[in-house]
């Protein structure tokens, strides 16, 4: 099947449907295999969520994979209504949530609880884009404020592998030698070059961090960090009927009122990291349309916000995830940019590109095989992602800064943020603005040479 053709600059095709540009595979975008392919086996992380809602919530493994089944299918939304993003969890507020929940006793309450929390930022979010506040709130907020928020959670995605018991002390061989491969293959100016070369090098450019999780499955093992994997054939079996009769409010009832009143300040503070993520999406799709003239690409936070508004808020009644459901999955992304930068042959719509992926992970989580082959490195897989997202996070938040005295403020609220969360972090950054800019705390004046600060003689020098 042929899809509609764009013309040079333009945006790929679309159904206009209010704020929202509906495309569909094979008709308003050209599927792209490797992308399908590497989704197969990253479904891994989609499947490391399970670890989190068994441990927060005590739910059975077939109930956790019922959630994880539903929010692939509301990641499909973001590529067909036109958002060219990847999106995943809200990754760097997961501690922030757990210890939110963990105030109440294990059962019915604490899932009340995080029914509670997840209706409400969804309501949120959807306030936010359908007033088009949202747009408003990415661009007025200070520079400074802004390179902090994602600093810290560039911060908080690396503290949470390294800090003591956390996923480094399991795996430390496998993560630091799949995580070694993975940069080199990303970021490396040596690899670009080399797939140049070869079409063998070229063909590992295209697959992403594919080749990572086939090298942990064997590494792992191999360093007695984790068992060799056991196939099983068939389907998966997802228990839905357990998990709407006994973690929804189809069978514990509606939460409490004043659980939406008290996880207010929470919901706040996942909301600023949130608004994190979607300042980092609209740095990446603006790298991607810069590196490729012949496609215009459009991200608007207010459909942005739509959409995972609506997620959320959907989630919170068929089954409410302690992952939340964000805008980005910033190691993803960061994949398909870099396969996107390599020309219209390699991909020829990011839309394509996206959603391709998209469609792969949803493909892997039906299939037994593939969900048994990845079982024994979901934390591996895992602790890959949330480094490429730390790597990116810093990158972004340094590149959003405008002078020295921004470069300081977003240290302090990054460093806040990790350690005393992002409900002091907020706080932090606005009193640091007011006090070293006052009157001109909303003027986000550029200086791209950081130099602004320094005296005249200084300045002569750099």
């Amino acid at each position: 099947m042929k899809w509609k053709e764009r013309e040079y600059g333009e945006e790929s095709p679309f159904i206009p449907a209010g704020p929202f540009k509906i495309r569909l595979p094979f008709i308003h975008y050209r599927f792209e295999w490797p992308d399908y392919v590497q989704g197969l086996l990253m479904c891994a992380v989609d499947l490391a969520a399970i670890p989190l809602l068994i441990e927060l919530l005590g739910m059975p493994f077939e109930v956790a994979l019922a959630i994880v089944l539903l929010n692939g299918v509301f990641y499909l939304l973001h590529h067909l209504l036109g958002d060219p993003a990847v999106p995943g969890w809200i990754t760097p507020a997961i501690p922030l949530i757990m210890l939110y929940c963990m105030q109440f006793p294990e059962g019915t309450e604490r899932v009340h609880a995080l029914i509670a929390f997840q209706m409400t930022l969804g309501v949120l979010a959807i306030l936010l884009g359908s007033t088009g506040l949202a747009a408003k709130v990415v661009s007025s907020i200070p520079s400074a404020i802004r390179a902090g928020i994602i600093l810290g959670a560039g911060f908080a995605a690396v503290v949470s592998i390294f800090e003591v018991g956390g996923r480094f002390e399991t795996f430390p061989w496998t993560i630091s030698i799949a995580v070694g491969i993975g940069f080199y293959l990303l970021f490396s100016k040596h690899f670009n070059k080399l797939k140049t070369t070869h079409p063998i090098w070229g063909l590992v450019g295209k697959l992403g961090i594919f080749p990572i999780i086939i090298i942990a499955i064997v590494i792992a093992p191999l360093f007695g960090e984790a068992p060799w994997p056991t196939i099983e054939w068939g389907l998966i079996s997802p228990d839905f009927m357990g998990l709407w009769t006994n973690y929804t409010m189809f069978g514990l009832g509606f939460p409490p009122l004043m659980l939406f009143v008290t996880g207010i300040p929470t919901v706040l503070a996942a909301y600023i990291v949130l608004f994190g993520d979607v300042l980092q999406t609209k740095a990446l799709v603006k790298e991607a349309d810069l590196s490729r003239p012949d496609e215009k690409l459009d991200y608007n936070p207010n459909r942005a916000h739509l959409i995972f508004g609506a997620r959320n808020s959907a989630m919170s009644v068929l089954g409410p995830d302690v992952t939340m459901a964000g805008p980005l999955w910033a190691a993803m992304q960061v994949v398909v940019v870099q396969r996107y930068k390599d020309g219209r042959k390699a991909m020829d719509s990011f839309i394509g590109g996206a959603g391709s992926f998209r469609w792969g992970t949803n493909t892997g989580l039906l299939l037994l095989p593939i969900v048994s082959l990845v079982e024994p490195i979901l934390g591996i897989a895992l602790a890959l992602t949330l480094l490429i997202q730390g790597y990116v996070s810093v990158k972004v938040g340094i590149l959003e800064a405008r002078s020295q005295s921004d470069l300081g403020i977003a240290g302090i609220i990054g460093a806040v943020l990790v350690i005393k969360g992002a409900a002091w972090a907020f706080p932090v950054g606005i009193a640091l603005c007011l006090l070293i800019y006052g009157k001109d705390f909303f003027k986000n004046e550029s200086d791209e040479t950081f130099t602004k600060d320094l005296a005249p003689e200084a300045n002569e020098n750099v």
